[in-house]
């Protein structure tokens, strides 16, 4: 899915790019840590309510346990999804990456676009969209509020830089 011009802005020296991931909790070793914390848990209570003849109870944890696992591994998949905004003088260019490897592009003529927001009175900005031609693109969804007012202000201050144009020094 693109709009706008189609020309590719790659040769361009590019005014503002930022490559945009969900924020990962945990690391491969502090899964791994918190996996065994919880399983050393799980099967000691586990034992207690064998030891009482609640044979069944020490199942459900081990269900817990396993539900857990796959609880993490649903937020680590979905944590490979990636957004890239690249603003050159002649284009801004959102490229998504879904936790699938699945990539949908964007191009919008710097001229014409808007940035429109979202924003709640105590907790900030909520959303971002760059707005053209009747499209209007979420971008920015895996920041925090304080976060998106920093995104926010760099894109916009690109923006005013690809509307200025190329300046061009002349060799004399």
């Amino acid at each position: 899915m693109t709009e706008g011009n189609d020309f590719h802005a790659d040769d361009e020296p590019k005014l503002f790019t930022a490559l945009l991931r969900p924020h990962r909790a945990l690391s491969r070793k502090g899964f791994l840590v918190l996996m065994a914390c919880l399983s050393v848990i799980s099967f000691g209570a586990g034992m207690v309510f064998l030891s009482m003849g609640a044979w069944p109870v020490f199942g459900f944890f081990g269900l817990d346990l396993l539900a857990i696992y796959v609880a993490f591994k649903i937020y680590d998949r979905r944590a490979k999804a990636t957004e890239e905004i690249t603003v050159t003088a002649s284009e801004i260019r959102v490229r998504r990456v879904s936790p699938a490897g699945d990539v949908v592009e964007w191009a919008f003529n710097p001229l014409w676009v808007q940035v429109d927001r979202v924003e709640h009175a105590e907790f900030g900005i909520e959303q971002l969209f760059l707005v053209s031609r009747g499209r209007r693109v979420s971008i920015a969804r895996f920041l925090g509020a304080e976060e998106k007012a920093s995104f926010l202000s760099a894109l916009l201050e690109a923006l005013q830089d690809a509307r200025r144009g190329p300046s061009y020094n002349p060799v004399t």
